[in-house]
């Protein structure tokens, strides 16, 4: 079992959105979605962008061999936020089971994610 954690000042992410392509670069469609129901709230997006590198310890590598797009932070239907990997990420977690918890306050967002193995 590995467990990675991450905090974000909800500001900074607040100005990154500004940036043209921003949002496009490191979101999928499926969470881009998830903003716009959501009203693009800031503090969700930071919350993402927390899970994407807390992701990124759990597995033990950082951000390096996937794109942070791969790695997509969505919720049920009960809000209880969760992981859906696809392309370089999913290979990565092969074989990894995930366990993600989200918080915020008015200045910053974090997230854990605990990976474990399948069989435990």
């Amino acid at each position: 079992m590995r467990v990675g954690i991450d905090s974000v000042e909800i500001a900074r992410i607040e100005k990154s959105i500004l940036r043209p392509g921003f949002l496009e670069r490191v979101y999928s469609e499926e969470e881009l979605c998830l903003f716009r129901e959501r009203n693009m709230r800031a503090e969700t997006i930071a919350a993402n962008f927390a899970v994407k590198e807390a992701f990124s310890k759990a597995i033990g590598t950082g951000v390096v061999g996937f794109s942070l797009k791969d790695v997509c932070a969505l919720r049920d239907e009960s809000g209880a936020p969760y992981l859906k990997l696809i392309g370089s990420a999913k290979s990565l977690a092969q074989g990894l089971s995930f366990t993600v918890s989200i918080t915020h306050t008015e200045t910053t967002a974090t997230a854990i994610v605990i990976a474990y193995k399948d069989d435990m």
